[in-house]
């Protein structure tokens, strides 16, 4: 038993490992099919190298509309380029994937500070101003700008908070060069910068100095990329530069005055984007993944899970578990997929390692091997005192409740049986006196409830009985066909021979067999809108279709329903307002529908009200008619379902609608 449980927990292991490592997969390729991932493909280095000095990446998109401050900040989040610092400022210095997107150098971040101070026309000093002093080195020379910041006359704008934020231009000029009248801006230096009218803390008035949100976006001309461009031949242009990793780039955010920087590119402690190399968190040990451009030899990236301290086990349940059959173990799990990116596409293998699935159930197994042990012992000792002390008593004491069982299912009373053997101070003895006194009192009760189930349907009959020979003598007396009340006494007998002899009302009414003939629906309605002051419903207008509608019916039981219907409606009606009987139809179906004007039926109780029992009044113990005694209705949706129909209401015109459905012949 034991080897079974373990080859079966490792089928199982087994399978939940290669399933786990299946999903594992699909993690990795969900992550490295969103930008972010794509981003960490094409730069597969980048998780390994210091943040600082910043170095640019590779965007999974061409180019970066760095003149829409939404879709500048939708390109950094969504390609996850953003290197986040300590101060809650962040930074992506990018490249896009396309080199005739103009070899660019793309800057967009955001920081918080003080209101922006601008720089005015015609001042010389841009130490007045806030202002961005951006370096680029590369291939031994380095570049250098400063953008004082600009607000243009269209600069207010509305922040998501509603109060008013800046918006202005970083204008470019070369750095380190003086500055006077004549000075001309780098003419493909373009820049904006934005500040959000709310403060950086909810809680705090925006009213007031309070640090606030800005957003800049910063595109850097850069004459190497463009000279590669224009000058050279196009069909050897190398995208991205294979130097890229060699670019530095350096970003700071000044203040008016000398003072420190409001924010420095690079300010130690700061949190690099996502790289391949975090994708070494998803990966069990033994695990491996290896990611390769294809057509390569080389892989960009080989990621092992990380090994945990193994826990002990027993060297002979580590050798037993290894050897337990298990179908299909041996065969290598390998897993493979393929990322399309801009730049091509990259193979992805991802090895399992079927080794720490033995590892682990060794483990376990040595962890809980002197437990089970031990308590197999406990187990047979018990079975032992179980079996002469309890299992015997139990024995009979099932097999003397399975005859009470049987009994049930018979005619009579409840079996009575002794337990007078099984009698004692313990749990089993205690039980036996209980289920003895138990069962004396259920059979007690169900006694008294046949006697009191015999009892009604003995007052039925009796009630049945008395009605039945006065209603025929008035038969007698009101026989005639022309006669008014000869249609209502036949309704009246068919009533008491639904009703007779039966335990109770809703019984009788499920149990009636109704003989269906073919009827003609608007002949039927006229006639009873003709009577309807026999039955006290007053001002009832019936819209005939001028037309026979022919259905198949019992046209008494249709009138009961009507009647149950139209009683219900004058009840409820505003006094004075008439109900309005009206019947259309199509090739399938007859529809009647009678309409009152009052108050509407609460939509939890639309369907509620067909049941038995259900009236308005229950709550106030009013029974004087059938009403309200919540019958009506009920009666009224069992002969329409008998007759193939369907009736239901609904709530419309400052009234409520009941539609009564029947299948046309």
């Amino acid at each position: 038993m034991a080897l079974g449980v373990l080859i079966e927990e490792k089928q199982l292991a087994h399978r939940h490992y290669q399933a786990g490592l299946q999903k594992t997969k699909e993690q990795i390729v969900a992550r490295l099919r969103h930008p972010t991932g794509q981003l960490a493909l094409l730069n597969p280095r980048a998780g390994g190298e210091a943040t600082v000095p910043l170095k640019p990446l590779v965007l999974p998109f061409s180019a970066i509309d760095f003149d829409d401050k939404t879709k500048v900040q939708q390109a950094v989040e969504m390609a996850g380029c953003l290197v986040q610092y300590r101060d809650g400022a962040n930074l992506c210095v990018a490249v896009g994937n396309n080199p005739f997107a103009g070899g660019f150098i793309y800057l967009a971040g955001s920081f918080a500070s003080g209101a922006l101070v601008p720089h005015l026309p015609g001042d010389l000093d841009f130490g007045s101003a806030h202002r961005v002093r951006v370096s680029v080195a590369m291939r031994g020379q380095t570049w250098r700008w400063i953008a004082p910041f600009e607000t243009l006359a269209e600069g207010a704008n509305v922040g998501p908070s509603g109060a008013p934020g800046h918006r202005g231009r970083l204008t470019g000029y070369v750095d380190g060069v003086p500055i006077t009248h004549g000075t001309k801006t780098v003419r493909d230096f373009r820049g904006w910068l934005w500040q959000d009218g709310r403060c950086a803390d909810d809680s705090a008035d925006p009213a007031s100095d309070c640090a606030k949100r800005s957003f800049f976006s910063i595109r850097l001309p850069v004459e190497v990329f463009r000279d590669a461009l224009f000058q050279g031949d196009r069909a050897r242009i190398v995208w991205p530069p294979p130097d890229l990793a060699q670019i530095l780039v350096r970003l700071q955010v000044l203040a008016p005055g000398e003072g420190a920087p409001l924010f420095d590119s690079d300010s130690q402690g700061a949190e690099p984007p996502f790289a391949l190399a975090d994708l070494g968190e998803l990966l069990l040990p033994g695990e491996r993944l290896r990611i390769r451009r294809q057509g390569a030899t080389d892989d960009l990236a080989t990621l092992v899970g990380r090994a945990t301290d193994e826990a002990p086990r027993a060297r002979w349940l580590d050798g037993l578990v290894r050897r337990l059959p298990v179908e299909g173990y041996d065969a290598p799990l390998e897993l493979r997929e393929s990322i399309a990116t801009s730049l091509g596409r990259y193979e992805l293998q991802l090895s399992g390692d079927v080794r720490s699935v033995n590892r682990t159930l060794a483990a376990v197994a040595t962890r809980v091997s002197g437990f089970v042990g031990a308590m197999l012992a406990a187990v047979l000792v018990a079975w032992l005192l179980i079996e002469l002390r309890i299992i015997r008593r139990i024995t009979l004491l099932t097999k003397r409740a399975a005859s009470v069982s049987k009994g049930m299912r018979s005619a009579g009373g409840l079996p009575r049986i002794d337990v007078a053997d099984l009698r004692g101070s313990d749990e089993l003895g205690v039980l036996a006196q209980g289920l003895q006194d138990l069962l004396q009192r259920v059979d007690e009760d169900l006694r008294r409830e046949q006697i009191r189930a015999q009892q009604e349907k003995d007052q039925w009959h009796a009630v049945g009985h008395e009605i039945v020979s006065p209603l025929q003598s008035l038969l007698a007396l009101h026989g005639a066909a022309d006669d008014p009340s000869h249609r209502y006494l036949r309704r009246m007998q068919q009533a008491v021979q639904v009703l007779y002899g039966q335990a109770s009302p809703s019984e009788a009414f499920e149990s009636t067999t109704l003989q269906l003939a073919p009827l003609d629906l608007d002949a039927f309605l006229g006639h009873v809108a003709a009577n309807a002051d026999a039955v006290g419903v007053r001002d009832l207008r019936y819209a005939s279709p001028g037309a026979p509608v022919n259905v198949r019916a019992d046209e008494f039981s249709l009138e009961d329903v009507v009647t149950h219907v139209l009683r219900n409606a004058d009840r409820h009606r505003v006094p004075g307002s008439p109900i309005t009987l009206r019947l259309n139809f199509d090739a399938r179906e007859a529809r009647v529908e009678i309409h009152n004007e009052g108050a509407p039926i609460a939509d939890a109780m639309l369907e509620k009200i067909f049941e038995y029992g259900v009236s308005e009044h229950a709550d106030e113990g009013d029974e004087t008619d059938e009403g309200h005694r919540g019958q009506g209705l009920f009666v009224a949706r069992t002969y329409m379902a008998k007759m193939g129909g369907t009736i239901a209401a609904r709530n419309a015109d400052g009234g409520v609608v009941f539609t009564l459905r029947l299948p046309r012949v």
